[in-house]
């Protein structure tokens, strides 16, 4: 661990009252800085701080509705392997996943261990949201208590409903607000919202799900929505996020674009 703000704050204190009691003051509330400085660097990205929290959280997912079915475990394999983990972390994903599909698992811990993963990142936090989204969608029609989970996350996350509904949008799943709905940005949503089935088109999710619109929003609002999807899943602006969450981000941006496009095909602006 680096003293650098513990001895800083030592002198400082020791300069202004010139005497131990406030050379100790410093040099404690100094501390207080490396230690918060340190808890943020063990949750870097590079350093995997995320894995165990996230597989824990991917296990009470899948065991939400009651047992844990082979398509969940098939995902959970199959991000591990797409995550390059080696075999220290491995072992620490399983654990994780098995830690969480235990009944009496509370999954608001290791949530909020991914909030603080996340940070201030908003485009650190899609990628979490969209793994998780594939386990909830792992048997078609999600559960109530699935998705109950998810919304506990997106609303840690500060995702709103409408940003999730485009999240789900692109693996083909269309949301119904229901009554009382509204956006996390004011507060938990209430009740009585859900996801339907999508409806098969061959040419794709809708477009204006995927950008989180309705389709009687003018010109503005969509080059407006556009933008703003774009700049948050831009995958320039990743950092040193995970390889697998980097793809799908990159992902992600391209169903923003061909959205986008084939929306302005069919309205005939540029």
């Amino acid at each position: 661990m680096n003293f650098t703000a513990t001895l800083i704050g030592a002198v400082i204190g020791m300069y202004f009252t010139h005497n131990l009691i406030g050379a100790l003051v410093g040099g404690a509330l100094g501390f207080m800085f490396d230690a918060s400085r340190q808890q943020q660097r063990r949750r870097t990205p590079t350093q995997g701080g995320y894995v165990a929290p996230l597989f824990a959280l991917i296990g009470a997912v899948a065991k939400a509705d009651g047992r844990v079915s082979e398509a969940e475990i098939a995902i959970a394999e199959r991000l591990m392997a797409r995550m390059g983990l080696d075999q220290d972390a491995r072992r620490v994903a399983i654990e994780a996943f098995n830690e969480g599909k235990q009944p009496e698992f509370d999954a608001t811990a290791v949530i909020d261990e991914l909030r603080q993963w996340v940070g201030h990142r908003r485009d650190h936090a899609f990628p979490v949201i969209d793994v998780v989204i594939e386990t909830v969608l792992a048997e078609g029609q999600p559960s109530p208590e699935k998705m109950a989970i998810l919304r506990q996350l997106a609303f840690a996350l500060r995702v709103s409903d409408m940003e999730l509904m485009a999240l789900m949008a692109m693996k083909g799943y269309a949301w119904n607000a229901g009554q009382g709905g509204r956006s996390y940005g004011g507060g938990r949503a209430n009740g009585g919202g859900g996801y339907v089935p999508p409806q098969r088109n061959p040419q794709g999710p809708d477009p204006y799900a995927i950008l989180g619109i309705q389709r009687d929003a003018d010109d503005r609002a969509i080059k407006r929505a556009y933008r703003k999807l774009i700049s948050e899943h831009h995958p320039d602006r990743l950092g040193d996020l995970p390889e697998d969450m980097r793809r799908r981000a990159e992902s992600r941006a391209s169903e923003i674009n061909a959205a986008y496009e084939r929306i302005k095909a069919e309205r005939g602006f540029k």
